[in-house]
């Protein structure tokens, strides 16, 4: 896709995945538009863009609630356009053992990424398709192909993600709206310092897929999409579960 003049919407902006697609995306020529629920760096990262001679707007939009997502969704519309690309990157969520987990901590696991990515790519969808072209992009984890102990929540929503990709590469077959799954292995962002304790429940076995930059999966998206090392765990997980649940178990966290 030619990315000079093309809008590229990308949500959890404000740092991260996010902020590095959107230096990346501005650097082609794209006009991006940036969400996230912190007004103030969404801001000051479209303001940096600026000056180095890209073109940002932020639109401040907490994505676990419909509603917001409509609104920002309109405003998008008014300012820039129906978007040609949609940058699904939003994700959040403590990992916890189902019974450290409340059905708040539940919620807002599920409500971004899960919730997030199904209400934005609806509320673009529709104009997507009577357009004919565009691209959705979702950018998924590991625990998305084989479950690891201690992250209920955040394995869950990232399941229901996956289900989200397969749906929608069937619903827009013969459109002209392309669907693209991003599953990079673990990232060098601030996901794990804002998110105490989490890191520490990495299983033992995602030594064999190697750390990258958050700057690595803007700038080399189709290296990441799915590393040779994930995929050789996804094959495992799907020709041999039980031993894969099982060499998750043993290198996974245990329960305190």
């Amino acid at each position: 896709m030619e990315l000079r003049g093309a809008v590229v919407l990308i949500t959890g902006a404000s740092s991260g995945i996010g902020a590095a697609s959107a230096r990346a995306f501005a650097r082609a020529g794209a006009t991006v538009a940036l969400v996230a629920r912190d007004a103030g760096r969404l801001r000051a990262l479209a303001d940096e863009l600026g000056r180095a001679g890209g073109a940002a707007r932020a639109f401040p939009a907490d994505l676990s609630a419909p509603e917001a997502v409509e609104t920002m969704a309109a405003e998008v519309k008014d300012a820039l356009g129906v978007p040609d690309v949609i940058v699904n990157n939003a994700g959040a969520g403590r990992w916890l053992f189902v019974d450290e987990t409340t059905p708040r901590d539940f919620h807002a696991m599920t409500a971004v990424p899960y919730l997030a990515a199904g209400y934005v790519t609806t509320a673009f969808a529709a104009d997507m398709v009577e357009r004919g072209s565009g691209r959705i992009v979702v950018v998924n984890s590991p625990v998305s192909r084989a479950v690891w102990p201690g992250a209920f929540g955040y394995a869950a929503a990232r399941w229901g993600l996956r289900g989200l990709v397969a749906a929608l590469r069937l619903d827009l077959r013969g459109t002209g709206v392309g669907v693209t799954e991003v599953v990079p292995g673990k990232v060098s962002s601030a996901y794990f310092a804002n998110n105490p304790g989490s890191e520490e429940r990495v299983p033992g076995i995602s030594a064999v897929v190697p750390t990258v930059t958050p700057d690595r999966v803007a700038r080399d998206r189709r290296r990441v999409m799915l590393p040779p090392a994930l995929r050789a765990v996804a094959a495992q997980a799907w020709l041999a579960p039980r031993a894969t649940g099982l060499l998750m178990s043993l290198t996974g966290a245990k329960r305190p």
